[in-house]
């Protein structure tokens, strides 16, 4: 038996000093170089680069080469463009295993942004759903430039006739992450009750309406500045989380979509009803596990409850945009705009993002 004992010994040293060499690897920053990037390309255009991973100042206003449309390509000069935490998670290069896609000590790729809304200026040759011309919505790396390149059949749609391309920028990953937390996720259905926690935030707003648009009673949790906001989105019941607690009210819910994650899963699963759906969409902060707790517990706690524990890992679509770029259409759903950025003020923009105290959306005009 000591033979075993020296064996398991020996492993659980090899493991333990992997996992520490793989922290050290990740958690690694390196300093910005002090050399801009080159720039290459007769057409040059002003566009957001983080050369390294770290808080807003490591931004750069930059002059760049305008991307060039490929063969099923849109180049689409960009009007606006939406802020979301995934910004600054890659400009942070935080939590930590984001790296391993992102780029270990710098990032890998230096564009910034997602959400995007402007007017197609060329397309490739075998682009044949676009032309020149059209104004157009959907998210692509690189949102944070005056001009960005995305592929036809890619995260990209028409925008409505009569929304402004400052409203469409604001959808992409908000609305998506609301769409697919409701529909997919939560599988809610008309005359459900659905409670949304975190309704005065990007995903918030948008879960509010579309909620609304499917049939279903909704209740929000929000700050007390924010609590006629949320009612004029449609709510029917808005909870003051600075003077009460949704999970200790007489209330049951079919579903909810929780966007801020500060009640434990136990106290949500207090007033959410048997079958019933809790959509983990936001969680705590933090550069290592923080992020991860919640979803670790919910597959812990989940076989031995009778409620569905589900996290929301949204992902972009042509198809899902073309549903959002309906419910504007239809006067089903807007954007809640805080506050307009210029391009060169995208540090400010995300440094307010940060925050969390932002009423809906954050836009860039560009």
């Amino acid at each position: 038996m000591k033979w075993l004992s020296k064996l398991v010994l020996v492993l659980c040293l090899a493991i333990g000093t992997t996992l520490a060499a793989l922290a050290v690897t990740i958690g690694y920053t390196a300093s910005c170089p002090d050399s801009p990037e080159a720039v290459n390309g007769s057409e040059l255009m002003k566009a957001v680069r983080h050369r390294c991973y770290g808080p807003p100042d490591v931004l750069e206003f930059v002059d760049h080469a305008r991307p060039q449309p490929g063969h099923t390509e849109i180049q689409v000069k960009v009007a606006n463009a939406g802020v979301n935490p995934l910004d600054w998670h890659y400009m942070r290069g935080t939590p930590y295993l984001l790296r391993l896609m992102s780029g270990i000590g710098t990032p890998t790729d230096t564009r910034l942004g997602v959400d995007f809304a402007g007017t197609v200026s060329a397309v490739g040759p075998g682009v044949s759903k676009f032309k020149v011309g059209d104004r157009v919505f959907g998210g692509t790396t690189g949102a944070f430039a005056e001009y960005i390149t995305v592929d036809q059949d890619r995260s990209v749609s028409p925008v409505p006739a009569g929304i402004s391309l400052q409203q469409a920028a604001a959808v992409p990953i908000a609305g998506v992450s609301a769409l697919q937390a409701l529909r997919d996720l939560g599988k809610l259905q008309v005359g459900q009750k659905v409670l949304i926690n975190g309704a005065s935030g990007g995903v918030g707003t948008f879960a509010v309406q579309i909620a609304k648009a499917m049939g279903a009673e909704v209740s929000g949790v929000c700050s007390t500045r924010n609590v006629e906001m949320v009612k004029s989105l449609g709510a029917d019941r808005v909870f003051d989380y600075k003077r009460e607690n949704y999970t200790e009210g007489p209330a049951s819910y079919d579903l909810i979509i929780d966007n801020v994650g500060n009640h434990p899963i136990s106290d949500n699963l207090g007033v959410l009803k048997p079958g019933g759906r809790l959509v983990m969409v936001g969680g705590a902060k933090g550069n290592w596990i923080a992020p991860v707790i919640a979803p670790v517990k919910s597959m812990l706690i989940a076989p031995f409850v009778d409620q569905e524990l589900l996290t929301l890992f949204a992902q972009m679509n042509q198809g899902d945009l073309t549903v959002l770029a309906g419910m504007m259409r239809d006067g089903q759903l807007g954007s809640v705009i805080d506050r307009e950025f210029t391009l060169a003020e995208t540090a400010e923009a995300i440094r307010y993002s940060e925050t969390g105290r932002a009423r809906g959306k954050i836009v860039i005009g560009i």
